[in-house]
């Protein structure tokens, strides 16, 4: 079956559409093995991702993109030469323990060892575009929007002579960007009893 989706599908998102890509995100890696790692508990799995994507979207070189009628969303950070693409972890609220003081959980602590980890691997040394999570909403995935949204990013990339790097959280999204020009940067990042992502690195095209 073939699918239409056409750039024009493509549109940068404001403020109005926060909410739109906070939901289409979450509900994207709901059952992502990364994130079920990060956040073993359903029941709060949704707020915490919720929580670490509205971080993402108030990093000030953020920039938010929706597909279709809020069927997929990506978030793009322009990086100059040293700049940070993260500030302190976030994503993994503080919980009070038996005794009433509040502390990091163990979410939190798999979270920092996980960015500190994913930190040490980021390239800093040139200008760059970042994509740090791209998804689609469940019902949508395979039809084609992950590769429709990666080319919009992509295309940008190219017309400003920039790289762009990003950690593929799976296998199946690994192979997806290697179709789209991007090639492994070193080995996997692994954190102890977490899965492996794979840093990837595209050179501009002319």
């Amino acid at each position: 079956m073939t699918v239409d989706t056409p750039y024009a599908s493509v549109r940068q998102a404001d403020e109005t559409d926060r909410l739109a890509v906070l939901d289409v995100l979450t509900e994207a890696f709901m059952t992502d093995p990364l994130v079920c790692w990060l956040y073993p508990g359903p029941g709060d799995r949704g707020l915490r991702q919720r929580h670490f994507y509205r971080s993402l979207l108030d990093h000030p070189a953020a920039e938010a993109y929706l597909i279709g009628d809020r069927e997929g969303a990506a978030v793009w950070l322009s990086l100059t030469a040293g700049q940070a693409p993260h500030g302190e972890p976030a994503g993994a609220p503080e919980q009070a323990d038996a005794s009433g003081q509040r502390g990091p959980d163990e979410s939190g602590a798999r979270l920092r060892a996980l960015g500190e980890a994913l930190a040490r691997r980021h390239p800093v040394g040139e200008p760059h575009l970042y994509l740090p999570c791209m998804g689609v909403a469940g019902g949508r995935q395979g039809a084609g929007l992950g590769s429709a949204m990666l080319r919009h990013g992509l295309e940008r990339a190219d017309a400003g002579g920039l790289p762009a790097y990003l950690e593929a959280s799976s296998p199946r999204s690994r192979a997806l960007y290697l179709r789209h020009g991007f090639e492994d940067l070193g080995e996997p990042v692994r954190v102890a009893g977490g899965p492996p992502l794979w840093p990837m690195w595209r050179r501009p095209r002319a």
